[in-house]
């Protein structure tokens, strides 16, 4: 009798950069790479019919941001466009984790995001930092198995009100490592992730996840991170990756029970294995996947590695830990 295959201990959706606008197909902005911004959703749509036909179920879905373009703002159909995308989302009968990246602070204000269906942080409790508008928090995906959501954009001056503290050290953060009139561009920059579209941590949220890692490690559990910007610079190219990644690596690197970070914001992915073992997989975005493929997966975690079954743009992949 040949041995059963064994069930994975959990199993997630994993989506990026959907970036869904009601609006004809566009160009990034440097206007070499074509947008479908009105068809995201319907590939969203078929993401989500896949996940729905996993069997066994999956667990939850982890969105790594960007789930609305910018440009929704300024057309006046932020709310509309963001329910059309929870509303797909929703049909699935499962938690959907969000990481907010810069265009839903181009879309909202902090204050406004925690009124969405994006505020995905637990009401109460002491799961997240003090600051009940920093959008990272921790939760149990299985026994042994935790998922920790940072906010990459806790430091930044988007979605924050111009007069707050907050605003005024990520605006310094900028003018002292950004010389150029457009803080959005990384031209003849020594360091080129000092740009406005990125963000960076708090010392607050820094020492938030580390804690959270003591008690990962101290209770030996297994811990999956995401954020919506980068925090290996081998899993990035260079721009979109947080400013100060390099506290969060330190973080992660004086625990042991770190085993994958997840991102997005750079549409076409990138993947490192570091020398402490931690994979950072960054996920290709839907935003710039033509409507003939997609950019989805479904990551299996076992008891010594991770899965990933990528769909369109997304390859599969093992991760062992």
């Amino acid at each position: 009798r040949a041995d059963r295959p064994v069930a994975p201990r959990v199993a997630f959706g994993v989506i990026a950069d959907i970036q869904f606008a009601d609006a004809e197909d566009g160009h990034d902005f440097g206007g070499s790479r074509r947008r479908y911004y009105r068809h995201s959703l319907r590939l969203l749509r078929e993401a989500v019919r896949a996940w729905a036909g996993e069997s066994p179920p999956i667990d939850c879905v982890l969105q790594l941001g960007d789930s609305i373009d910018g440009q929704n703002a300024r057309r006046g159909e932020a709310e509309s466009a963001l329910q059309q995308v929870l509303g797909v989302l929703g049909q699935l009968p499962v938690p959907v984790h969000h990481a907010w990246g810069n265009h839903e602070l181009y879309n909202f204000s902090r204050a406004q995001l925690a009124h969405t269906g994006l505020y995905s942080r637990p009401a109460g409790g002491s799961d997240g930092p003090p600051d009940r508008h920093c959008h990272a928090y921790h939760c149990s995906l299985a026994a042994g198995l935790r998922l920790v959501v940072l906010d990459t954009y806790d430091l930044s001056t988007l979605g924050r009100d111009p007069d707050s503290p907050c605003y005024q050290e990520a605006l310094r953060v900028l003018q002292e490592k950004n010389p150029n009139e457009d803080f959005n561009s990384p031209a003849g920059l020594m360091e080129p992730h000092f740009v406005a579209f990125n963000g960076g941590f708090s010392q607050a949220q820094l020492d938030w996840f580390d804690e959270v890692l003591k008690f990962s490690d101290e209770n030996e559990e297994k811990v999956v991170v995401m954020g919506h910007v980068p925090i290996h610079p081998y899993a990035s190219d260079g721009v979109c990756l947080a400013w100060n990644y390099e506290a969060a690596l330190s973080v992660i690197h004086s625990h042991r029970c770190v085993i994958c970070v997840l991102a997005g914001h750079l549409h076409d992915g990138a993947y490192c294995l570091d020398s402490h073992g931690v994979h950072y997989l960054t996920l290709e975005g839907v935003i710039e996947t033509p409507p003939e493929s997609n950019a989805f997966g479904t990551i299996y975690v076992y008891e010594d590695k991770m899965i990933l079954k990528g769909k369109g743009r997304i390859p599969d992949r093992v991760m062992h830990f």
